[in-house]
């Protein structure tokens, strides 16, 4: 690691010798997989990018050019060589560095990011403010080929094009794969550029064995057939000046490009050939394996797990799908580019004629589900609660104002650990339970998960589940398909005094805090609608009423009882714990919601605090 270790930030990288350059991205890969191995993290992703990344750092002067990393779950790298290697250690732990980039942690991170396909809208607004303020700066956009497939790529392509004299460059890192394998004519299209390469090599291999007249036709024939088989590209039709595509991993090739393109004027776009996991034949292989990973060997590789543990809520999720899918043909499973992380890979191979992997697309996820579900279909979209927030003016006008049956399993509700606040899952009950139509249920167990999916399924009409990240209490799943009342929730133990109004992944925690206060816990089950009734009984029985939910307080399920309350004309002290109101880093997830007093102690600690002397009527309290 000799070269890497003189480098501190950009200016040092900028200070080395062309042929410097390839063995300091050797030494970076080797530390980089020695550091995830360690730490857990995106690794595929990562590998693939390092000589883009030094070549980048080597040709822009960084900070003062902009570059801004789509996704950011592939900057690493950028962030070893701009001043954070010795923290790597720390990667994605608990007053750590974020797994992404993010602008109050460097001068370097240009652009927080997290969600795909924001780069080149942002990128574009740094570009032409950089012409407004008159100073001398280039901006650029480094994609995806997975995240190319979102809608909001293309609305800044269509707006850059037509905006002269700027200085963006849009790098499009073309590795055929998002998380999930590359799906839609994008792809296929990207594939027949890829094609004009063969012809490029012919015409090399022509140059040595043809003489001159006979050269000089086969060369018009040659751009005669490449013209069929690839037209002009449609990014230059955008207004782009296409370069490409190139060997993202040949420096030689990599930086008299940039160098060439950094004197160009105008919208560039840079298509560059990269390989998820390269360097490291296991990640090579199996790239989705290798996305995200936990700690493990680098020797050895990623290891499958030798005792089954409890299951993941993902998991039930995907086996009520095809369950299901096998008891209603009409049932069709709709994901924007998360196959493995929804857990719809068996659901892909048993019905693939009713799956469909739409893209990092959830706009366009939610409104074809709303189509299909017109013509009599049942959809069940399989998204991420911080992902559905993308979707959310098609969830009302497309789905709940014409009241559609569309199922949306909502994944990784609440708070999330590694990924932090960009993934956290923390506003699903505020921003679902004010649309009409919609019913909103949270799961306390894995068992309840197969129930609220069969009854949302069931419902005739928009409805959500959601369900936290990874494995629950272990509790027992039925085979069976069967169905909850809706609208109503259970006692799960009887107190005094005090009543703790749980929902979804609360209960657990409430429970726990109920044997010490010797308190009466309620699972309510559904956020909307709420058991009026039940908050009815338990206002009258109880000197004091707590909510507890793994969301935002403000507008939450706390917020849904202080209001039934409040129709109902009952004043009774209510204290309202849940998520504060402020974006929550990424961590331990048991640390984290103990931070903010969301475990059993925590729980029990804001109660008895409260209780402690007079009593207030409303409290709202993270803890």
């Amino acid at each position: 690691m000799k070269l890497l270790e003189t480098i501190h930030t950009p200016a040092d990288v900028r200070k080395l010798a062309r042929t410097q350059l390839t063995p300091l991205a050797h030494e970076l890969r080797s530390y980089l997989l020695d550091s995830v191995s360690k730490t857990g993290g995106h690794l595929s992703s990562n590998l693939g990018t390092v000589e883009l990344t030094v070549a980048l750092h080597y040709v822009f002067n960084t900070p003062h050019d902009r570059i801004v990393w789509d996704v950011g779950h592939q900057t690493y790298s950028h962030k070893i060589l701009t001043g954070r290697r010795e923290r790597m250690h720390t990667l994605r732990q608990l007053d750590g560095i974020s797994g992404f980039p993010k602008r109050d942690e460097s001068e370097y991170d240009t652009f927080g990011t997290a969600h795909s396909s924001t780069s080149i809208s942002a990128a574009l607004g740094m570009a032409q403010a950089a012409k407004i303020k008159g100073e001398n700066r280039h901006a650029i956009a480094v994609i995806g080929d997975g995240s190319m497939t979102a809608g909001m790529a293309f609305e800044a392509l269509n707006n850059a094009g037509v905006q002269e004299d700027i200085n963006l460059l849009v790098i499009l890192n073309d590795n055929d794969m998002s998380i999930s394998p590359p799906v839609g004519a994008l792809n296929r299209y990207l594939a027949r550029l890829m094609s004009g390469q063969f012809y490029a090599a012919a015409k090399n291999v022509g140059k040595s064995v043809l003489p001159g007249p006979v050269l000089e036709l086969a060369k018009r024939l040659e751009e005669h057939a490449k013209g069929m088989v690839v037209p002009a590209t449609m990014f230059e039709e955008f207004g782009f000046n296409y370069i490409g595509p190139i060997d993202g991993h040949d420096l030689e090739s990599l930086i008299p490009t940039l160098q060439n393109i950094r004197h160009l004027k105008g919208p560039q776009f840079l298509h560059v050939v990269t390989k998820k996991g390269q360097g490291y034949k296991l990640a090579e292989a199996e790239p989705i394996l290798y996305h995200g990973t936990g700690k493990f060997n680098p020797a050895e590789g990623i290891k499958p797990a030798t005792a089954p543990g409890k299951l993941t809520y993902t998991e039930v999720f995907g086996n009520w799908l095809c369950d299901m899918a096998g008891a209603d043909k009409k049932l069709v499973g709709i994901t924007p580019a998360m196959r493995e992380g929804s857990g719809m890979v068996r659901f892909e191979q048993e019905y693939p004629d009713r799956y469909f992997d739409v893209g990092i697309a959830e706009q366009h996820a939610v409104t074809f589900g709303a189509g299909l579900a017109c013509e009599g279909l049942k959809p069940v979209v399989a998204i991420y609660s911080t992902f559905l927030q993308r979707g959310y003016d098609q969830l009302i006008h497309d789905v709940a104002l014409q009241n559609l049956d569309v199922t949306f399993a909502l994944d990784r509700a609440g708070l999330v650990g590694a990924d932090g606040a960009t993934h956290a899952g923390n506003y699903d009950l505020a921003y679902l339970r004010c649309i009409p139509n919609m019913v909103v249920m949270a799961a306390s167990d894995e068992n309840e998960c197969r129930q609220m999916l069969t009854t949302g399924y069931h419902y005739k009409g928009p409805a959500a589940i959601r369900y936290p990240r990874g494995a629950g209490i272990g509790a027992v799943v039925e085979k069976e398909l069967t169905s909850l009342e809706i609208g109503k929730g259970e006692i799960k133990r009887r107190g005094q005094k005090i009543a703790i109004l749980a929902f979804g992944s609360m209960v657990a925690p409430a429970m726990a805090a109920g044997e010490t206060l010797d308190a009466t816990v309620a699972n309510m089950r559904f956020v909307k609608p709420l058991d009026v009734e039940l908050v009815r009984q338990l206002a009258a029985e109880h000197d004091y009423l707590v909510t507890v939910e793994e969301g935002c307080i403000m507008g939450g399920a706390g917020a849904a009882v202080a209001e039934a309350l409040a129709a109902e004309g009952i004043v009774k002290p209510l204290q309202m714990l849940g998520l504060p109101d402020k974006f929550i880093d990424h961590g331990d997830p048991v640390k984290l919601l103990a931070s903010v007093g969301l475990d059993a102690a925590g729980i029990t600690a804001s109660i008895q605090r409260r209780n402690a002397g007079s009593e207030p009527r409303l409290v709202v309290s993270n803890g």
